[in-house]
C-alpha cells in the first residue's frame, strides 16, 4: 500500500475515533456509573443515627433524588445510567453540554459530512444553544475533516427564551410559557439562560474556540435579518416558542443552499414550535419530506424544488 493511501486511512480513522470521543464527552455518558463515583469519591460519611453511609452510595442516592424533583417542563434531565441513545447523557444535565442526546449528534454529523462531501455552499448555524454542544460539535466535525472555509454560528440571547405577549407573537400559546422557570432552572441553575461567557468558555475546554466560531447575541428579531450571513449548510432550530422559530425561518431559510439540511429540534415536543415550521412550510411552498430523527427532532433537506 503506498504511504500516502496509509495516512489518509489513519487520519480518516483518527477522525472518527475524535468525534465519537466528542459525543461521548458532549453527551457525559463517557462517564457512565463513574460520574456519582467521581462525585462521591472524597471520604466523606454522612451519619443517620448509629449507621453510617459511605461517600459513593449516598451521594448519588441524593443527588439521583435532588435533581429527579427538579425536572422541568421537557423533562430534559435525568436519563438512568446506559440509555446513550436518549437525549440526555445518562448523569443528566449537570454534566452534559447538551440535551439534545446522540441520535441528533449523528444526525449532525451525517449532515455536516454530506454537505462537505458533495460541496454544498454555506457556513453552519444553530440558533438556541444552550451550553453551545450542538455547536461545538459542528465545530468538531469541521476540524475532524480539515475544512478551514465555514464558519459556524452560535446564535441565541444568551439569556434564555424571551418573554412573549400578545403584542410580540402571533401565537397566543407562546404567552402561556413558564419563562421564567424554564430561563431559570431552579436551585440548580439548569435552566435555558447560560451566558455568553460560558458558552465561550465550552468551546475553549474543546480547544476549539477559533476564527471559525462567531458568536451572535441577541433575541432572534432583532439580530437575524441583519446578520452578515452569505449562506447555510446547514441550519439548526432550537427556539422552543412559536415566535422564535418563525423569526429564525424568516429570516434565514432562503440563505440555506440547495442539498443543505434545516434541522428543527423541537418538532414533536414543542407543539409552539411545530405549528410554527408547518405554518412557515405552508405559507412559502415547502414540499421536501420531514424526516424523523428522534422522538422529538426532525429534518429536511433542501432541493430548491
Amino acid at each position: 500500500m503506498p504511504e500516502s493511501s496509509r495516512v489518509h486511512q489513519l487520519s480518516e480513522s483518527n477522525g472518527t475515533l475524535y468525534l465519537d470521543l466528542m459525543k461521548k464527552c458532549l453527551l457525559a455518558s463517557i462517564y457512565d456509573e463513574n460520574a456519582w463515583y467521581v462525585l462521591g469519591s472524597r471520604k466523606w460519611t454522612t451519619r443517620f443515627g448509629k449507621r453510617s453511609m459511605t461517600n459513593a452510595a449516598f451521594l448519588k442516592k441524593s443527588l439521583e433524588s435532588f435533581a429527579s424533583r427538579l425536572a422541568w417542563t421537557k423533562g430534559l434531565l435525568i436519563v438512568r445510567p446506559g440509555h446513550h441513545d436518549a437525549r440526555q447523557a445518562n448523569s443528566g444535565a449537570l454534566l452534559s453540554h447538551t440535551m439534545i442526546g446522540l441520535a441528533n449528534l449523528n444526525n449532525i454529523q451525517a449532515c455536516v459530512e454530506e454537505v462537505i462531501r458533495t460541496g454544498v455552499e454555506g457556513d453552519l448555524m444553530e440558533a438556541g444553544v444552550w451550553r453551545g454542544g450542538a455547536t461545538i460539535f459542528m465545530r468538531a466535525v469541521l476540524k475532524a475533516h480539515g475544512v478551514t472555509d465555514r464558519t459556524v454560528w452560535v446564535v441565541d440571547s444568551f439569556e434564555g427564551l424571551p418573554a412573549l405577549t400578545a403584542e410580540t407573537t402571533a401565537y397566543k400559546d407562546d404567552c402561556s410559557i413558564d419563562v421564567a422557570t424554564l430561563n431559570g432552572g431552579g436551585p440548580m441553575r439548569l435552566g435555558l439562560a447560560v451566558s455568553l461567557e460560558r458558552v465561550k468558555e465550552n468551546f475553549a475546554k474543546f480547544d476549539l474556540l477559533d476564527d471559525q466560531v462567531r458568536f451572535l447575541k441577541g433575541w432572534f428579531r432583532n439580530t437575524l435579518h441583519t446578520a452578515p450571513i452569505k449562506s447555510l449548510s446547514i441550519l439548526r432550530l432550537d427556539a422552543d416558542a412559536y415566535q422564535s422559530t418563525m423569526d429564525v425561518l424568516n429570516a434565514l431559510y432562503s440563505k440555506v443552499s440547495v442539498g443543505g439540511y434545516v434541522i428543527v429540534d423541537d418538532y414533536n415536543s414543542w407543539p409552539h414550535c411545530k405549528q410554527a415550521v408547518d405554518d412557515f412550510r405552508k405559507a412559502n411552498g415547502v414540499q421536501e419530506a420531514i424526516i424523523k430523527i428522534d422522538e422529538y427532532a426532525v429534518f429536511w433537506k433542501v432541493s430548491g424544488a
